[in-house]
């Protein structure tokens, strides 16, 4: 348990601090933004109770509303997905449950599995966000597909993190 503390908290630092000195700054077109930290939410335990997702959740948006000065649209877009990742963590469980120590990643769950996890948590990250951002539905189609393409460009880099991080499985 000590060690998945430990990780998570490393992960935190390394996504935090990659997404404000070098992510911030790097937009393709001038609109499409990538946010991999949201890895930071979708990698949390499924045995973490509700409470704690909101509250990590909180404390990862608004850490990044600080750096970025964006006055809490982080904060409620990441408190957004800490409400619903609970719900699409029991609506994509296997039959049998999980098994206890399984991690919400690609080794553990596959491919398709963290796709269809990561991929529409994300897309609902930046639906939020992006939607909260223009706070209005005028350019509505360019809003989506901004959403759209940086959530493609996040799962991208949550996928290449993924398995800069795979870690050998141990045979007992």
């Amino acid at each position: 348990m000590i060690g998945a503390i430990v990780g998570s908290f490393g992960r935190f630092i390394f996504l935090i601090l990659l997404q404000v000195l070098v992510l911030n700054h790097v937009a393709l077109a001038d609109h499409f933004y990538p946010y991999p930290y949201l890895l930071i939410l979708l990698a949390l335990p499924f045995e973490l109770p509700r409470w704690a997702d909101l509250f990590i959740a909180f404390i990862t948006g608004i850490t990044l509303d600080i750096f970025t000065r964006t006055m809490g649209m982080h904060t409620t877009a990441c408190v957004f997905i800490g409400f619903l990742r609970p719900i699409f963590v029991r609506f994509l469980a296997p039959r049998e449950g999980y098994e206890f120590g399984t991690r919400p990643n690609i080794q553990d769950l596959g491919w398709v599995w963290f796709i269809t996890y990561a991929g529409t948590l994300t897309l609902l990250h930046h639906l939020f966000l992006f939607f909260v951002e223009s706070f209005t539905l005028a350019q509505f189609w360019f809003t989506l597909g901004k959403a759209v393409v940086s959530s493609i460009l996040s799962l991208l880099l949550m996928i290449v993190f993924q398995f800069l991080s795979i870690t050998p499985k141990r045979v007992d």
